[in-house]
């Protein structure tokens, strides 16, 4: 179901008018590495993405399923893009030494972004 979701996704985005370069990601949480679209905000795509996945995970058989409220979106210089896709590519073995809400926490901190606790976990 994993690989269906993601494919999904990036057909999400490939109609929206911002491909996806990757779509990975493990059980609690998914990356997506994308150009920018000229036509949507990334709330717009991120909402999009989020309301016409939903309708079609729950119909594959997870009436349950819910995507959290928040997100996260950071830029990514050219320089980087091929070791994003190499971390996106590798997420089962990565979070095996470091939780996804560890390092979510230290990439806030290590590039100063403020948060509070309160409203970054559903």
């Amino acid at each position: 179901m994993r690989d269906r979701t993601h494919a999904y996704l990036a057909e999400t985005l490939k109609d929206l008018k911002t491909p996806a370069l990757i779509v990975g990601g493990v059980a609690d949480h998914v990356h997506i590495l994308s150009q920018l679209s000229r036509t949507h905000t990334i709330a717009e795509i991120i909402e999009l993405v989020k309301t016409s996945s939903s309708k079609w995970i729950k119909s594959q058989g997870l009436p349950s399923f819910s995507w959290q409220r928040g997100y996260g979106a950071f830029s990514v210089s050219a320089s980087a893009v091929e070791s994003v896709i190499f971390y996106i590519q590798n997420q089962e073995e990565h979070h095996r030494r470091m939780t996804f809400q560890d390092e979510y926490r230290l990439f806030l901190k290590r590039y100063g972004i403020a948060f509070d606790e309160r409203y970054v976990w559903d």
